[in-house]
């Protein structure tokens, strides 16, 4: 006779066993859904209750054994999500109620879509899913929100009373005309109309006339040194934009140690000093351009180590496909077209869930006008070009 489940919140990814937390995930999972990923944010203190992501991850237990997982959080404010819903935060603060903390569903820092309800029994994962919303409706806290789900869990969230949000991103695909990956740099601009080819050149002139020797790295041959100047680059994009960084020196360390062959750095330096680093993950199929940073203002430079460079690292180690993350219709000129991204929320007020939904149903409309918009604004060739 099979034992019942037990449905279990804890407050710690290591509560939970590496090996049990990784074999719930599919097959060439993304780098952020390896438990040595979110314990990394743990042990740094990036995440936790000081930070405001206080872990509650769900786990579901069946003859004492993980079935199935959830990263979970409680969340006290709306930063580092890349979802907005301050604008429901502040609606409920004009009524005189609370909407904080929050349940979120999500990878800190993270807008890497992925499966969020983790298992390979899908029966297991349903019954986490429903225990979840159990769990919201039951806590008296305002909502629960599921961050950049994959495409498989929408019609469960759906049926477990969350409502659908559409965002974009952008992503080069490593796909020539004839179906089969670019043998090069110059077949991928071949691809493109020629005024986007154009530009491209004389952006990869200019970021050139820098003179600056480039060095790809991962967690084996980045240095200790290494890892202090990306983290100062990273900083000081921030502070460029008068914010405070998430992440810490030790996250980055942390990763690298127990990820080192899915951390990757491109170093650019000057007579053998660096003056900028772009930071990716990547997983078997998959670059994720994540951040950069520079300590000089050098014009071009960014086209160049985030998003050019990554196209030819993808090409000559047989990547399909190359994340360029949230936000920025700049780079639908480098090659990068608009995909669309989810998120699933549940409001527990009925008088603002229906003003919410009413909100969804009007937005989802108005990005499909975006996207079709951005998708005429591609940049490859037409059969008549």
């Amino acid at each position: 006779m099979t034992s019942p489940d037990e449905f279990r919140l804890l407050g710690s990814i290591a509560d939970i066993a590496p090996q049990d937390w990784d074999a719930l995930l599919p097959p060439a999972p993304t780098p952020c859904l390896h438990h040595a990923y979110l314990h990394a944010l743990e042990a740094s203190g990036c995440v936790g209750e000081a930070s405001g992501w206080t872990p509650r991850h769900a786990t579901l237990w069946t003859d004492g054994r993980l079935a199935a997982a959830m990263p979970l959080y409680l969340k006290t404010h709306s930063w580092g999500e890349y979802v907005f819903d301050w604008a429901w935060a502040e609606a409920y603060q004009r009524h005189g109620l609370d909407y904080y903390p929050k349940w979120l569903c999500a990878i800190p820092f993270t807008p890497v879509p992925g499966p969020r309800v983790l298992g390979q029994d899908p029966r297991a994962r349903e019954r986490l899913m429903a225990g979840v919303s159990r769990l919201a409706e039951s806590s008296a806290l305002s909502s629960l929100h599921v961050l950049f789900p994959g495409e498989r869990e929408l019609a469960s969230l759906q049926q477990n009373g969350l409502s659908l949000r559409e965002g974009v991103q952008f992503r080069w695909s490593n796909t020539g005309t004839d179906g089969s990956p670019y043998a090069d740099f110059d077949a991928f601009l071949g691809s493109l109309n020629h005024d986007k080819r154009k530009k491209i050149r004389q952006e990869r002139r200019r970021a050139s006339a820098h003179g600056l020797s480039l060095s790809w790295l991962n967690g084996h041959t980045a240095t200790h040194e290494d890892w202090h100047f990306l983290y100062r680059c990273y900083a000081n994009t921030y502070a460029l934009h008068r914010s405070t960084p998430y992440l810490n020196l030790d996250f980055f360390l942390r990763l690298a140690r127990a990820r080192p062959e899915q951390v990757v750095l491109l170093v650019a330096a000057r007579a053998g000093v660096p003056v900028a680093c772009a930071f990716f993950l990547r997983d078997e199929e998959t670059l994720y351009g994540r951040y950069w940073g520079a300590v000089e203002p050098l014009p071009f430079l960014h086209f160049e180590l985030c998003y050019y460079q990554a196209i030819e690292h993808c090409i000559a180690h047989g990547l399909q496909r190359f994340e360029g993350g949230a936000q920025g219709e700049h780079k639908v000129a480098r090659g990068l077209l608009p995909v669309k991204t989810h998120s699933a929320h549940w409001i527990a007020d009925p008088r603002f869930r229906t003003a919410v939904d009413d909100f969804l149903g009007r937005e989802r409309q108005h990005m499909s006008f975006y996207l079709d918009e951005l998708n005429e604004r591609a940049p490859y060739r037409s059969s008549t070009d």
